[in-house]
């Protein structure tokens, strides 16, 4: 029986996909739900799987542009209990009888394994191998450091015993060059971040957080908080918490341009940047405004490991009001994040440095990181984008607001 496996349907938008790349050996054999392609669309890179165990033959190539509900391949399904071909394997020789064992010498060059050179061992050595059971791997894999005296013992050894490495002759000028085909995902990024230079009037204001308030929360609470919920606690379920918040008070950072109209939803879906090995992907945390810390740190969690495995779906990656990008992670002191369209703003979080800084007229250390608040000025002003960022600031720096939405919990308490 012929199984045909079709381009499936990424997402509403989409009419046409890029086989990426194949899993499998043309002609080989698969098994039922294995990955046998990589398919990228302008969104995301997605695994084709098969439907049944069998034969499997190609009916695209790798780098074909296809449409979606084209045939990719076919499975041969009576083939499903023939073996892939491979090399016969090689004619069992007889076993020998060990020789007899020759009279111990004071040294002798024993051989660790065929890839490895042989190595002296001292009688000594050797009864304290065999007593404890241990082989010259053992021994080999068991050292952790090389000191003065290892080094020394080398030195000491005769010329003739140290082997001679043969270093290939090094080119001190080199005129190669590579040149891959771009990916559909990497091709449309690039029209993007093109078109919101073009289309956009973007502008970033600047601002620094201490990071002192979150980082002694997460090392005084991060055992019981693993314990409980099972994964660490990190920092960007804070900002992320954070900038939901702040929206609250600054709708316009939340809102875009649709056609001559201003469209500000009432909730905050936040974006994550996610690098991939095929480009930067924005998983969706929706409505991070009535999430828990510990609800948003899981499923960026979860998000961003789809992502990176290729198992992310295009809703998951579809919408969003807002959206956070780490450089951070990449060691980036600063930089201006450049916005996701439709949406009309992104912030930029950035390394975490021990500077020298001022507080009740003293100098002390503290963790800062800079912030960057890139924004659409066409339908965001100054006072929102500076607002917005001080209102981050000062979550971030008084993490308990987060619990009364950004309020003053005195105020709260005496109702003014």
């Amino acid at each position: 029986m012929i199984i045909e496996i079709k381009i499936p349907t990424p997402g509403e938008s989409i009419t046409e996909v890029e086989l990426g790349k194949w899993l499998v050996e043309d002609g080989s054999v698969v098994s039922k739900n294995e990955e046998v392609a990589e398919i990228e669309s302008d969104k995301a890179t997605l695994t084709l799987v098969a439907e049944e165990s069998g034969k499997i033959s190609f009916k695209v190539q790798e780098g074909d542009t296809v449409a979606v509900g084209e045939l990719a391949c076919t499975i041969d399904t009576d083939a499903a209990g023939e073996p892939t071909a491979s090399a016969p394997p090689a004619k069992e020789e007889p076993k020998k009888e060990a020789a007899p064992a020759a009279k111990e010498e004071p040294k002798k060059e024993v051989g660790a394994s065929k890839d490895q050179p042989k190595i002296k061992t001292t009688a000594v050595a050797r009864e304290m191998m065999e007593e404890h059971h241990l082989s010259v791997d053992d021994i080999i894999h068991g050292l952790q450091r090389i000191g003065k005296k290892e080094v020394e013992a080398v030195v000491s050894q005769p010329a003739a015993a140290q082997p001679v490495v043969e270093s290939a002759p090094k080119n001190l000028f080199s005129r190669e060059e590579s040149r891959e085909k771009m990916s559909m995902l990497r091709r449309k990024l690039s029209q993007r971040l093109v078109a919101v230079k073009n289309e956009t009037a973007m502008l970033t204001t600047f601002n620094e957080v201490d990071m002192s308030p979150i980082m002694e929360l997460r090392k005084k609470h991060q055992p019981k908080f693993v314990e409980k919920h099972g994964f660490k606690l990190g920092f960007m379920s804070f900002f992320t918490k954070a900038v939901a918040t702040a929206m609250q008070f600054h709708p316009a950072v939340n809102s875009m341009i649709d056609g001559e109209e201003i469209l500000t939803p009432a909730f905050v879906d936040v974006g994550i940047a996610v690098s991939t090995p095929k480009g930067l992907m924005v998983p969706i945390v929706r409505n991070a405004e009535s999430k828990s810390i510990p609800a948003i740190e899981l499923e960026i969690k979860e998000l961003a490991e789809k992502a990176r495995t290729k198992k992310i779906s295009i809703e998951e990656l579809t919408g969003g009001t807002f959206t956070i990008t780490n450089g951070g992670t990449f060691g980036s002191l600063l930089s201006t994040p450049i916005i996701n369209p439709p949406q009309s703003a992104i912030l930029g979080m950035h390394n975490i440095v021990d500077r020298p800084m001022a507080v009740n007229g003293q100098v002390v250390i503290r963790p800062m990181m800079y912030i960057a608040l890139s924004y659409d000025h066409r339908i965001i002003d100054g006072k929102d984008s500076v607002g917005f960022l001080v209102k981050v600031k000062n979550l971030l720096e008084n993490p308990q607001l987060l619990l009364t939405d950004g309020k003053d919990p005195e105020e709260l308490l005496l109702q003014i």
